[in-house]
């Protein structure tokens, strides 16, 4: 057998073991379709108020992860990649090694920026987003001050020691 028959014969064994799969995941969607037309953010007490995405709009691939991890990232492709056709917004999800949560966090993340991009300022997730930057910028210019106030502090600690 030469170098190409073999290639093509990895190529056919690999498609055959893909279309395996393809039908599962063909179920799994006719079960999510079934389950309701809107997708929801899980978790969220502001869900209510993100654009709500329809099953119709989602395009789903499940795509080998990348990253450390070794055999467990290599060998399964339990990576989620999800697009919404309207905006053309993908997100990529591999934070668990389980497909079902994934699927549901890149749901819930792009529920979040599908929001964000239609809404812009006047979405939930940038108020909250700007109010989380305010938030830190008061908590450094407190520790800025109290580092000052512990410097001035010893300074005169110093001086009176001198004396």
């Amino acid at each position: 057998m030469n170098a190409p028959s073999l290639w093509g014969s990895a190529l056919l064994l690999r498609e055959g073991r893909a279309a395996a799969w393809r039908p599962w995941a063909w179920g799994a969607l006719q079960l999510a379709l079934s389950r309701g037309p809107v997708v929801q953010a899980a978790g969220k007490s502001s869900s209510l108020r993100l654009v709500q995405l329809s099953e119709a709009e989602l395009r789903e691939q499940f795509v080998r992860g990348d990253g450390p991890g070794g055999q467990a990232t290599n060998k399964t492709s339990n990576c989620v990649v999800l697009k919404h056709v309207p905006s053309g917004i993908v997100v990529k999800c591999h934070q668990t090694r389980s497909v079902e949560k994934n699927r549901k966090i890149a749901r819930e993340i792009l529920q979040e920026k599908v929001d964000l991009f239609y809404k812009g300022e006047e979405s939930d997730v940038f108020k909250e987003k700007k109010a989380s930057e305010k938030k830190k910028q008061e908590k450094k210019r407190r520790a800025k001050e109290n580092l000052e106030r512990k410097k001035h502090f010893k300074e005169m600690l110093q001086s009176e020691e001198i004396k």
